[in-house]
């Protein structure tokens, strides 16, 4: 058992209403705590809100959804389901991979599947190593997820465990790229199974191979989307937590905590005075700090992850070769990540994530329309453009990559463009992410585990944290986890085992 919080921890405020807010509510809820949840936005989800673009319903946030049964975790303790308030569909293929030689590969996560899809794409001897590398992913899940994912640490000492031993001789302790090129010899195939180390902050030459687990979630574990896009999620885990007695505030801004003390006695709102025995605070770290009043002491200061510029685009046509998440890679590779950590430029040569919602979804437009969320990473604040020099950048960017797309195939997307929303690194920092990222502090060894931004704080008896700054880092599975450690803390309970495999009762697409 992990160290829990002293003293009555009868009434929880949640300060946001994001997936790791609710994922907290739920599982506070199912330990029979009142809960009230504050959020400042008029609806749910926090990063995974929704944009209405003149009839096209655009995700603000995460496109790709992994490990449902995390959050299955959630409703469950309040005696409801996820599979009952949301239909999920398997995305088959989980992505559609494009390389700058004009060559494409469809990443299945059925074994046998990408198997033939990658002796097509590079010869039996890759596929031979595709399915050893699928093997060590699994294994490598195995190692990691009740230990060292789904956790609280006190000490780095937590570590020391059996699990530790596996992790090591497993190799999850060196480099990313370096492991991976143990079983794929084929660059491009490299890329597909370590490009996730970009959500992770760190370049995959650089990155634990531990983080390959990434690799595992969105390869073998499957990729899905609820109908009625990713939002569907957070507007079901709302809707769970209050049919469990949950009161759900909206458009209610946090201003202060009351303190007795080390205690916070009471959250107070631009609106009411909330009295309360714990409080658990899932804004971005500097906003969470500067509420406590406190932050901690590091001997390093944080480094975050770069950022995002991201085009929400209604379109009047689409493009076939379009599957509904869609990778365009540049041929530059190595010389991209060092742009996006290192030199603060914008990629010369940019490796893009293109989703198309309404390939799986069509109600998410207006009948005979398209909607497509073209990403393109970037460096954050800290070392990029500063939040004022994106102002006169942003309207040029869009342009170029438009440019950029056409060139790649999208003949006349451009012209196509009905509705749009530009999102940028001062987008994203005037919503209170730090470094204009909505990735967080980036995962390097020094905040990794029991290094990370710890959940809880000294100086406050009573106080939790919760979301991708603290433990265990980025990401929906993560995130989602993060509310259940928060719960975890408040309650005394053991750390509960790590979620099973999703169903596989659920309907099945294709692209």
């Amino acid at each position: 058992m992990r160290r829990g919080l002293p003293g009555r921890t009868d009434h929880v405020v949640v300060v946001g209403a994001g997936l790791a807010g609710l994922s907290a509510a739920l599982h506070l809820l199912g330990a029979g705590r009142r809960v009230t949840v504050v959020e400042r936005n008029a609806l749910p989800g926090g990063r995974a809100g929704r944009l209405d673009l003149g009839g096209y319903a655009a995700d603000t946030g995460p496109t790709v959804l992994t490990m449902p049964d995390l959050a299955e975790e959630a409703f469950a303790a309040v005696g409801d389901s996820l599979y009952r308030r949301v239909e999920l569909i398997p995305l088959h293929p989980a992505y559609r991979a494009f390389f700058a030689d004009g060559s494409r590969l469809d990443v299945h996560t059925d074994a046998d599947a990408m198997a033939a899809e990658v002796e097509r794409f590079a010869g039996p001897g890759e596929a031979a190593g595709y399915l050893r590398l699928r093997d060590w992913l699994t294994k490598l899940h195995r190692a990691q997820m009740r230990r060292f994912i789904d956790a609280n640490f006190d000490s780095p000492l937590n570590l020391l465990n059996t699990d530790l031993a596996r992790l090591a001789a497993l190799g999850g302790f060196g480099r990313l790229d370096a492991r991976i090129g143990r079983f794929l010899r084929d660059e491009r195939l490299r890329r597909v199974f370590s490009f996730q180390a970009l959500y992770a902050g760190v370049p995959p030459a650089r990155a634990l191979a531990a983080y390959a687990v990434i690799a595992y979630m969105d390869t073998v574990a499957g990729v899905f989307f609820p109908r009625g896009g990713m939002h569907a999620l957070p507007r079901a885990m709302a809707d769970a937590a209050a049919d469990a007695g949950a009161d759900l505030r909206y458009g209610q801004t946090v201003t202060r905590l009351e303190r007795a003390g080390d205690r916070v006695t009471a959250v107070v709102t631009d609106q009411d005075r909330l009295p309360c025995d714990a409080v658990v605070l899932t804004p971005d770290l500097p906003a969470a700090y500067r509420l406590l009043g406190r932050r901690p002491r590091r001997p390093l200061r944080l480094r975050h992850s770069p950022s995002a510029v991201v085009l929400h685009a209604g379109t009047d046509r689409t493009w076939p070769q379009l599957a509904h998440h869609t990778l365009s890679f540049g041929a530059a590779w190595h010389t991209t990540f060092a742009e996006l950590t290192r030199t603060g430029r914008l990629m010369s040569d940019p490796s893009l994530l293109i989703t198309r919602p309404t390939t799986t979804d069509s109600s998410l437009a207006p009948p005979g329309r398209h909607l497509h969320y073209i990403l393109a990473p970037c460096p954050n604040t800290d070392i990029g453009p500063d939040a004022t020099a994106w102002s006169e950048l942003g309207p040029g960017y869009r342009q170029s990559l438009l440019r950029e797309l056409e060139r790649r195939g999208l003949d006349g997307i451009g012209a196509a463009v009905e509705e749009e929303c530009l999102v940028t690194p001062a987008t994203w920092q005037a919503e209170g992410h730090a470094a204009g990222t909505p990735f967080s502090a980036a995962h390097t060894f020094a905040q990794t585990g029991p290094f990370r931004p710890r959940n809880l704080v000294r100086g406050t008896e009573n106080a939790v944290l919760a979301g991708c700054g603290t433990t265990p880092g980025v990401g929906v599975p993560t995130v989602l986890l993060s509310g259940k450690l928060a719960a975890a803390r408040i309650t005394g309970l053991p750390d509960p085992p790590s979620a099973r495999p999703a169903p596989a009762h659920m309907k099945e697409t294709s692209a």
